[in-house]
């Protein structure tokens, strides 16, 4: 489904971001009315920053995900984990191709990381787009997840991991995921910085993962700050311990 017909109400990504960059364009605007005109460039910088950072929150990052989960080979049946899943914008993608399957999310439902955050949000966007009956979530912390080894065919996730402020903690989240994940299953890490870290943390488990940028639409306010997706498989041999 296209990121304009979606049904739910996915919130703004981190909101204070937007605002701060549209607050700074109005100051910049009035030193450059009363003071100093050079400052008119910074003013429209921090509006065009402020406007494509509103495009990939509302619109890029859905057309990225819907394009990146159409090119899974998704037999219907699989059971997937989304880290950080917030009002479900990969989620509910995701169950849309598991029509005997079974999203879950995990989230800890924090607002200043996503406006209106909330499982009753999430789960009203479930409704709305006709898939509550595959969809199953959780209020748990990515560091300590609530659920069995080996338990999922694949773990995604958008733009969250890097809200853990800790290296060490960062490292907890991706080891969680490696435990989760099935042999064989995929995971899809998407994130605006520390990516190199989570490639590297793989590695100790044995699982050779690339990374690539998702391109334009997901700037979150320019080219400085991309969005880079960790992709990888877990061997079914198993790995090394990590």
């Amino acid at each position: 489904m296209s990121a304009s017909l979606r049904a739910g109400r996915y919130g703004i990504d981190a909101p204070y971001a937007p605002l701060g960059m549209l607050a700074g364009a109005v100051a910049c605007a009035a030193v450059a009315l009363f003071v100093a005109p050079q400052w008119w460039l910074s003013a429209v910088i921090l509006v065009f920053m402020a406007a494509l950072y509103l495009h990939t929150t509302r619109r890029g990052k859905f057309l990225a995900w819907c394009r990146l989960l159409a090119t899974q080979p998704w037999r219907g049946d699989e059971r997937v984990l989304d880290l950080g899943c917030g009002r479900g914008m990969v989620l509910l993608e995701v169950a849309r191709h598991l029509p005997q399957g079974r999203a879950v999310g995990v989230d800890i439902w924090s607002r200043k990381d996503q406006s209106g955050n909330a499982m009753a949000a999430a789960l009203a966007n479930a409704a709305a787009e006709g898939v509550a009956a595959r969809v199953e979530l959780h209020t748990a912390d990515m560091r300590q997840l609530p659920f069995a080894d080996a338990s999922f065919d694949a773990v995604v996730s958008n733009v969250a991991l890097h809200n853990i402020a800790t290296r060490e903690g960062r490292a907890q989240a991706i080891d969680e995921a490696w435990r989760v994940l099935r042999p064989g299953g995929v995971l899809l890490i998407a994130d605006i910085n520390k990516t190199g870290e989570y490639v590297a943390r793989l590695s100790t488990h044995g699982m050779t993962a690339s990374r690539r940028s998702l391109g334009w639409r997901m700037w979150w306010g320019g080219p400085w700050v991309p969005t880079h997706l960790v992709e990888g498989r877990k061997p079914v041999s198993g790995g090394v311990a990590g």
